[in-house]
């Protein structure tokens, strides 16, 4: 099933992303991490991509082969590409296509010192071009309600998000993001700009202070007050942090399904428990 075929019925999607496991030894603890998340019969399980032909890169397709196969439920493989060459991106097209797996989260990937960059694809939008011509995947696109960390504005981060569009992306889904004001003005700009794909929000439970720090570092996020009096109050605290994390999400989702978005992507971190309560406090309101 196309991923973009959800957003043509009258229903909210709900969907999770994963990471693969980077050792050997945690292998287990993904299927364990799979068995809770499809039980709670998610629309589509999106799994991240390692850069630069890193471990993660053949994990990926392992996994997404196993939630297709063994839980029927449909896999987004992200797909970056400024560290691959177009024959690289062929060849990891053609073992998705033998798998019937048929959506792809078109990325560029982060620039890393550790790994050289490629000439063949600058913009997740090179990628998606490059792919439509000889394959037929459903193509979905991030999005930053805080621009792009490269963007030097919100038109030029405009511009670039509706060159991706154009190219081919039929669903966006946010980075994530804290104060949901920033959500829905990207959302106003993406009206006003001619963008008319559906846009997900993605939302990440703080449960680990370390953590969620160094995600906001990567993906640009603000803090808002709220947001850091709970940090301060709690980074020290496991279990109270959890459950003011999760509170926080939920109040978060609760706001967006009542403006009536499209959907809620949840950024698990790998984590069963925070899918199950996630879904537990949203059971009464999707």
């Amino acid at each position: 099933m196309k991923i973009a075929d959800i957003y043509k019925k009258d229903k909210r999607s709900l969907s999770f992303e994963i990471f693969p496991p980077k050792k050997d030894s945690e292998l287990k603890s993904i299927d364990e991490t799979l068995d809770v998340l499809c039980e709670l019969r998610p629309d589509f399980i999106s799994v991240t991509f390692g850069a630069g032909g890193g471990l993660d890169t053949s994990r990926t397709v392992e996994i997404a082969k196993t939630i297709k196969h063994r839980y029927n439920v449909e896999p987004v493989v992200h797909l970056t590409s400024l560290h691959y060459s177009k024959e690289e991106i062929d060849s990891f097209a053609d073992v998705l296509e033998a798998e019937g797996i048929e959506n792809i989260l078109a990325l560029r990937g982060d620039r890393t010192p550790l790994v050289a960059e490629k000439d063949d694809f600058h913009h997740a939008s090179d990628l998606i071009s490059y792919l439509r011509k000889d394959h037929d995947f459903c193509f979905l696109g991030a999005c930053y309600p805080e621009c792009h960390p490269e963007s030097s504005d919100r038109i030029n981060d405009m511009k670039g998000l509706k060159q991706k569009v154009d190219a081919g992306a039929s669903v966006l889904i946010s980075q994530l993001f804290f104060e949901n004001r920033r959500f829905y003005d990207m959302c106003e700009n993406c009206r006003i700009a001619g963008i008319d794909a559906p846009v997900i929000p993605g939302i990440m439970p703080v449960v680990n202070a370390v953590q969620i720090r160094r995600m906001i570092s990567l993906c640009n996020a603000t803090f808002p007050e709220r947001f850091r009096k709970i940090i301060a109050r709690y980074e020290d605290k496991r279990e109270a942090l959890f459950d003011a994390g999760m509170s926080y999400a939920l109040s978060q989702i609760i706001d967006l399904i009542a403006s009536d978005i499209p959907g809620i992507h949840l950024y698990t971190m790998n984590n069963p428990v925070v899918a199950r309560r996630i879904c537990e406090g949203i059971r009464n309101i999707v």
